[in-house]
């Protein structure tokens, strides 16, 4: 599925290229938006597309190593997009495609294998499904719901969630569009019935300089609006912010202090032959304007007291 056309993030310096991908999708669109547009949860739900087609693109340039990745880019009209060098360094819709992809495609179909007693899972939400159990014996659930639902006080049933085993939840660039309040709910739901819980939050900050007041003003003009983002400014805010919400440690970092301190010489090397990045500059700003935090309580997560 070709993705929209998303212009360049770095509109603002007046930088070269055009390029659409998840960068910028995420941080910034231009243009003036029509009143007679999408809905706003339908833009959202489009940010999904755009992803896969830019997963897709740092796989086929050896970023990546993901041989499924292109069975989730469907009716690709020629050639796979190719993102900017720059670009490539749940809700029940988004959920529904994703079943499509898997069940309509051999070689996912023999991986996830449809379970036939799902229809027995009365509690299921209707857009839900998962797979007989996987050769380790874990089980796979894909839930389609409005994570909203979460934040309400008679939310949803999950079936397959096992509350007694260390577990991790992932947001990337996901509770960052919830309002605050629904945002600290989704994570409360979870915490309420896990004791051993950890968390990683991808999200952008720093919306205060020039670079994030045009990253804002880009998502405006798409209609997209994150909350998270008045609130948690800087990555300090975003340990605060998993503290106040249980966890017992967290930490922060941008996504460019990651580039620096942990990736490997060799790796940066061979990311580098790749193909060559002329904008350095432009990376490291987009790089320094999305963090990951991450927090931790319980048991189990001892292995990330030394990161």
């Amino acid at each position: 599925m070709a993705a929209p056309s998303i212009p360049n993030l770095l509109s603002l310096r007046g930088l070269r290229g055009g390029g659409r991908g998840r960068g910028s999708r995420r941080g910034g669109a231009s243009g003036s938006s029509a009143a007679s547009g999408p809905s706003h949860d339908t833009t959202i739900q489009g940010t999904d597309t755009d992803a896969s087609v830019s997963r897709l693109s740092a796989v086929d340039m050896g970023y990546l190593e993901d041989p499924y990745a292109q069975y989730f880019v469907q009716n690709q009209i020629g050639p796979a997009t190719r993102r900017l060098p720059i670009i490539n360094r749940d809700f029940p819709t988004v959920s529904s495609k994703k079943r499509q992809a898997v069940h309509g495609t051999p070689v996912l179909r023999n991986i996830l294998v449809p379970d036939p007693q799902q229809a027995e899972h009365e509690a299921a939400p209707a857009s839900s499904w998962s797979s007989t159990p996987l050769p380790n014996d874990c089980e796979y659930w894909c839930h389609g719901i409005d994570l909203r639902d979460l934040a309400q006080a008679a939310s949803p049933i999950l079936p397959g969630l096992q509350t007694n085993i260390p577990t991790l939840l992932v947001s990337e660039c996901c509770l960052c569009y919830l309002q605050t309040n629904q945002g600290k709910d989704v994570i409360k739901h979870f915490a309420d019935q896990i004791p051993d819980l950890s968390i990683i939050i991808y999200e952008p900050v720093k919306p205060e300089d020039p670079f994030g007041k045009q990253m804002v003003a880009n998502l405006a003009a798409r209609r997209i609006h994150m909350p998270t983002l008045e609130l948690y400014r800087e990555p300090a805010d975003q340990e605060t912010r998993l503290k106040e919400a249980g966890f017992q440690t967290s930490k922060a970092m941008t996504v460019e202090a990651i580039w620096k301190k942990w990736i490997s010489p060799d790796e940066k090397e061979r990311v580098h032959e790749l193909e060559g990045l002329d904008e350095v500059e432009e990376w490291n700003l987009l790089a320094d304007h999305y963090v990951v935090a991450w927090g931790w309580r319980g048991n189990g997560f001892q292995a990330w007291e030394d990161i």
